[in-house]
């Protein structure tokens, strides 16, 4: 089983569009007994809140429900559980680092970096722009897929 957890700042855009996009394609492919795939923030922020409302709805607008989604913060033995600690923009990977300790195995890596043009997924939080992010996550989990397949083979 390949186990894949989705990382952003506060995990209610960004890692749980991820999170939902890559369980969707994975569904739709009929391999969900070869993942398993989370979402969690590395800050506090969130903790305990659901999908902020526009991601939710973007997920929506392409018939993935994150019902019952609230925000998690990663921890230390997450290390110990995922195959693949997948955050969103170099930011998060200076606090993932720091949550984590050290990466002895590779695990950490940005989600376009599976991608021909890594590049950071903004905060649509920020931004606004939920569409361009969640193509981008799309972009970025349908190449986790088939790299993650070949890895496992």
């Amino acid at each position: 089983m390949i186990k894949i957890l989705f990382v952003c700042w506060g995990n209610i855009c960004r890692s749980p569009m991820a999170e939902f996009v890559m369980k969707d394609l994975v569904a739709k492919r009929g391999l969900e007994e070869m993942f398993y795939i989370e979402s969690a923030a590395h800050s506090t922020e969130e903790i305990g809140n659901p999908v902020y409302p526009p991601a939710r709805a973007e997920l929506a607008r392409h018939g993935i429900s994150c019902d019952g989604k609230k925000a998690r913060q990663m921890r230390r033995d997450d290390y110990d559980k995922f195959d693949y600690i997948i955050g969103m923009e170099k930011l998060n990977l200076g606090y993932m680092n720091r949550i984590l300790e050290a990466d002895p195995e590779g695990k950490v890596h940005l989600l376009m970096d599976f991608t021909d043009h890594p590049e950071d997924i903004d905060d649509p939080w920020y931004t606004g722009d939920f569409r361009g992010v969640y193509n981008q996550i799309l972009e970025g989990c349908e190449t986790l897929i088939e790299k993650s397949l070949k890895k496992d083979e």
